[in-house]
């Protein structure tokens, strides 16, 4: 996806605002997710998201989303965020998140994707990287409904 950075995008220092960015990151990754599982998809979550570099008005914004591992009803999707600046020719990595999708059935309950083959080394090392994510991705929701309903209490 690319877009060109306008001034109803930015804040008053006429760069990006991280809501946008997030938003783009979002779509971007769920076109991914929607292709793969040929479904509708649902954002389940989004890892750490840092900001590099700001984006300025009138530049570009590119993302670069992949799906890196396909679950049984979830979809992990790599998305790089990058500037380019047409005018200097610069073109720099800005951020990037990994975004998990649940893909939905006709019913609107989660159904099960296509399996994901990785072809080269960088492929496979990614799907590989990707299982550890979830495994942290599980413990931390784990944890954190549990504090959350021990609060409740």
């Amino acid at each position: 996806m690319m877009e060109v950075v306008l001034p109803n995008d930015a804040n008053p220092l006429g760069n990006i605002l991280g809501g946008k960015v997030m938003h783009l990151i979002d779509m971007a990754g769920a076109i991914a997710a929607h292709r793969h599982s040929q479904s509708l998809v649902v954002t389940a979550s989004v890892d750490s998201l840092d900001f590099l570099h700001p984006i300025r008005v009138g530049q570009l914004i590119v993302l670069r989303a992949k799906v890196t591992r396909a679950f049984r009803t979830s979809m992990e999707v790599e998305v790089r965020v990058y500037l380019e600046d047409y005018l200097t020719g610069d073109h720099r990595q800005t951020s990037s998140a990994f975004v998990t999708y649940v893909a939905l059935g006709e019913d609107g309950q989660p159904k099960r994707v296509p399996p994901l083959l990785p072809r080269t080394a960088e492929e496979k090392r990614r799907y590989r990287e990707a299982l550890s994510r979830r495994r942290r991705r599980l413990a931390l929701a784990a944890r954190t409904h549990h504090r959350f309903f021990e609060a409740k209490k």
